[in-house]
């Protein structure tokens, strides 16, 4: 290409094909400023809190950016990689995007360039998409670390990448991945995830908890697919594993703010399990998220499961998420293979 361009002609890149990751994002530490920088970012974003500024700012630059960055902070300290000085988020997607980089690779050689971004907090989606602009990527592939789809997940990460590419002067051709809830490799590696430590229904515990991310209510009355998927996801599960249906149960964690979010609640819902259904055993997964993280290693291993123990319950356990799971992974790269087609064939 360039040997017949003027010799004063800037230097063109060979044209690649971009795949380009993204999951919520991670604060750059535990420290006071550090969490405040990054829940600022996070509680700012319309697609999550869609409160007029005028009635939400105050409060959210007041007591809350005040107050929660400690308490946020504390949580954070907890499950920190000290040894690379990271959160497990940030650490698990560099492990997922490094076997998603080979895998590609494998498939399409050098003609795709493969990296990862964060919604919130770095590295951002404008520097990295500024990066397979400069690497010569002339089509991007977006792909949302989101199981299931929802404005304030999948939405806001699209968003950031339209705007990102608003300030490139070559706009490469783009496409975003869809949800991938309902595809049976994700299913596969989901029901492999709860195998590995109950391989048959005999050997698990009285309920196996299906804990989702919570968001308002009124985001299901408004059109938000959410919910729904969710539950098709645990039923899924179910008829995949073959397990009675009351076995696995659907539920949603992470509750912020005065409204009515999605019920039942987790915490809820695994302490009624002890005093109303006398359960004594459960286990609990998580797969609205790609990767464990702050959610999922402090929240239901901390809060759930002291909300379990403490109504009565006697044996908690804690499924991973599939973070860089090889049927993980292979899952992954399938749903990037498909949404490539007719780019790298």
């Amino acid at each position: 290409m360039n040997e017949h361009m003027p010799k004063d002609h800037p230097r063109v890149p060979t044209p690649k094909v971009g795949v380009l990751f993204a999951n919520l994002g991670t604060p750059d530490n535990y420290d006071y400023w550090s969490m405040r920088r990054y829940l600022n970012e996070f509680l700012s974003d319309k697609r999550v809190i869609d409160y007029p500024n005028w009635k939400w700012q105050p409060i959210l630059q007041g007591p809350i950016l005040t107050i929660r960055p400690f308490r946020s902070g504390a949580n954070y300290k907890m499950i920190w990689n000290h040894d690379k000085g990271e959160s497990p988020l940030m650490t698990i997607t560099k492990d997922q995007v490094a076997k998603l980089d080979a895998s590609l690779k494998q498939r399409f050689g050098d003609r795709v360039v493969v990296d990862f971004c964060m919604r919130y907090g770095n590295p951002s989606t404008k520097s990295k998409v500024r990066a397979m602009v400069e690497a010569g990527c002339t089509k991007i592939l977006f792909f949302p670390l989101y199981p299931q789809y929802s404005a304030t997940t999948s939405g806001t990460a699209n968003d950031q990448f339209f705007r990102a590419l608003m300030d490139e002067n070559r706009m490469p051709a783009v496409r975003t991945a869809p949800e991938y809830f309902d595809r049976d490799d994700y299913i596969e590696a989901l029901a492999a995830s709860v195998l590995r430590v109950y391989p048959s229904e005999d050997q698990a515990p009285e309920r196996i908890i299906c804990s989702y991310h919570g968001m308002p209510e009124r985001y299901l009355m408004e059109g938000d697919p959410y919910h729904c998927q969710c539950q098709k996801t645990t039923r899924l599960l179910t008829e995949r594993l073959g397990w009675s249906k009351d076995r696995i149960v659907t539920t949603f964690q992470s509750v912020f703010g005065p409204e009515e979010w999605l019920k039942p609640y987790t915490v809820d819902e695994v302490a009624r399990l002890v005093k109303e259904d006398g359960v004594k055993s459960i286990a609990v997964l998580a797969p609205a998220f790609s990767a464990d993280c702050i959610e999922t290693l402090e929240e239901i291993n901390g809060e759930i499961r002291e909300s379990f123990e403490h109504a009565g319950g006697d044996s908690f356990t804690y499924i991973p998420c599939l973070n860089d799971d090889d049927e993980h992974i292979a899952a992954l790269t399938n749903v990037a293979v498909d949404n490539l087609r007719g780019w790298l064939d």
